[in-house]
């Protein structure tokens, strides 16, 4: 984990209020994991020392690309830089994701903007041999992540609530459709989704070995606040530093709350 000046390579709106920015930055890049964040500086002055964690969405050698959405002050302010601006990041912090040395079909599960980390991962899969499909959900249309972003090996079956684009419901409704195919399983979406995953996860897994990335309000990112910290079977740990990736199994999912930054 270090401090960093990133230069803005691109930035631009790829959705409705999503962004997507390029930056160079080879200290965080070399040392960059699926699953991990960067903790972003947004604006000068006292009202913005508050870092936003965002995930390293892709890599590209000593290019990192990170995937946000336009929510408040912070993310607006990011999303009027323009190449060639300097952006103050921490990083990269956390645990990310894990692919066992036996899988190789792994099944990636987004829903909505929770597919910031799941890009990533699924480019170091590739590189590795594995076999990758991608399941992504959102309430409508203009929210699905655009297919012409992943790399075109990944095979990308999309559901909409409203029934718009890819199949009408819950993108946890086609999980069963893939228990016998995946080795494991790669999620980030919202708590409400995590939640009907355990709740149910007899039926919607099969007993697959599943991890989730966390998405909750952080103050600074290193472990050091206790701003993030949730209840799990084995005590209490922070999303910052423990996670944000944990195994579904091990959080005490009726403890927590929707909630984003």
């Amino acid at each position: 984990m270090r401090q960093a000046t990133a230069r803005v390579i691109s930035n631009n709106e790829i959705m409705p209020r999503v962004y997507l920015v390029w930056l160079n930055s080879p200290p965080i890049a070399s040392q960059a994991q699926p699953g991990q964040f960067v903790m972003v500086r947004c604006g000068e002055g006292l009202e913005y020392q508050l870092r936003r964690p965002l995930s390293i969405h892709q890599l590209d050698g000593n290019e990192i690309a990170l995937l946000f959405t336009v929510v408040g002050k912070g993310t607006r302010w990011l999303s009027q830089c323009q190449a060639g601006d300097n952006l103050d990041l921490l990083g990269p912090l956390g645990n990310g994701y894990s692919i066992h040395s036996g899988s190789h079909n792994l099944l990636l599960v987004a829903g909505g903007i929770g597919i910031a980390p799941l890009v990533f991962l699924a480019q170091q899969a590739l590189n590795q041999g594995c076999s990758v499909t991608l399941l992504s959900g959102t309430p409508t249309t203009t929210q699905l992540y655009p297919e012409y972003l992943l790399p075109p090996e990944v095979k990308l079956v999309t559901a909409t609530e409203d029934g718009t684009a890819g199949r009408k419901g819950m993108i946890t409704n086609l999980l069963p459709d893939f228990m016998g195919w995946a080795d494991q399983i790669f999620a980030c979406g919202p708590i409400s989704m995590y939640q009907t995953i355990a709740a149910r996860k007899q039926h919607l897994l099969k007993g697959k070995p599943t991890q989730v990335s966390l998405e909750v309000r952080m103050g600074c990112g290193r472990g050091v606040c206790y701003g993030c910290t949730v209840k799990t079977k084995r005590g209490l740990r922070q999303v910052c530093k423990d996670g944000p990736v944990f195994d579904l199994d091990d959080i005490l999912w009726d403890e927590l709350a929707d909630g984003g930054v």
